[in-house]
C-alpha cells in the first residue's frame, strides 16, 4: 500500500484554517559552524561522534511572524535539514507551539540532486496549502503554492518576515490559494 500521508489529521484547533509549510534554514534563522558573536542560540549537534556546536541566528521579526502565523494558520515547519539539528533549533525557535509538526529530511524527495518537499504528500487539499521557503529547488513540484522569500544570512536590517504579515492575512481569507499564488508565481 502506498505510504501514509506525512501529517496527522488535522486538529480541532486548526479546522478550516489553510496549512503554511514554513522552511527554517535562510527563511527563519542561518547557522554556522563558525562562530557568531551575536548568536541568538548555540546548539549542540552530535556529527560521527563529536559533539559540535551550531551558531544560530534568528531572521529579524522572526517571533512576530511565527506568532502571526500561528493565529491565522495551520503550521508545519518542512526542512531538508536533519532532525538533530533541527529539532532542538525548533524548540528553541518556536516558543509558542505555532508548529503543529515538524518534517525533517526523510520526509523530502531527492530529485535531480536536490530535496523537495512534495506537498501532495502532506495530506491537505493543495489548493489549500502554501510554503514559504526561501529555495525554488525546494517546491519544484508546487510552484503555485509558493511564497518565495530572499534567503537570509545576516542582515539584521531586514524586514522580509514582517512585511509578508499583511499578505498572509489577506491570504487567510481567501477560499484558495491559486488565485491569489499564481500572480506571484507569473512574475
Amino acid at each position: 500500500p502506498p505510504a501514509k500521508f506525512l501529517l496527522p489529521e488535522v486538529t480541532v484547533l486548526d479546522y478550516g484554517k489553510k496549512c503554511v509549510v514554513i522552511d527554517l534554514d535562510e527563511t527563519l534563522v542561518h547557522s554556522s559552524f563558525k562562530p557568531i558573536s551575536n548568536a541568538d542560540f548555540i546548539v549542540p549537534v552530535e556529527i560521527d561522534g563529536t559533539i559540535h556546536q551550531v551558531y544560530v541566528l534568528k531572521r529579524p521579526h522572526v517571533d512576530e511572524f511565527l506568532q502571526r502565523m500561528g493565529q491565522l494558520f495551520e503550521c508545519v515547519l518542512f526542512t531538508a535539514s536533519l532532525a538533530k539539528y533541527a529539532d532542538p533549533v525548533a524548540d528553541l525557535l518556536d516558543r509558542w507551539g505555532v508548529f503543529r509538526a515538524r518534517l525533517f529530511r526523510e520526509s523530502c524527495v531527492f530529485h535531480r540532486g536536490n530535496y523537495v518537499k512534495d506537498l501532495s504528500r502532506l495530506g491537505r487539499e493543495l489548493s489549500k496549502v502554501i510554503i514559504v521557503d526561501n529555495s525554488p529547488a525546494s517546491y519544484i513540484f508546487h510552484p503555485e503554492n509558493a511564497v518565495p522569500v530572499q534567503s537570509w544570512f545576516d542582515d539584521m536590517t531586514d524586514t522580509e518576515l514582517l512585511d509578508l504579515i499583511p499578505f498572509f492575512e489577506g491570504l487567510s481569507r481567501e477560499d484558495d490559494v491559486y488565485s491569489v499564488l499564481h500572480r506571484l508565481c507569473s512574475r
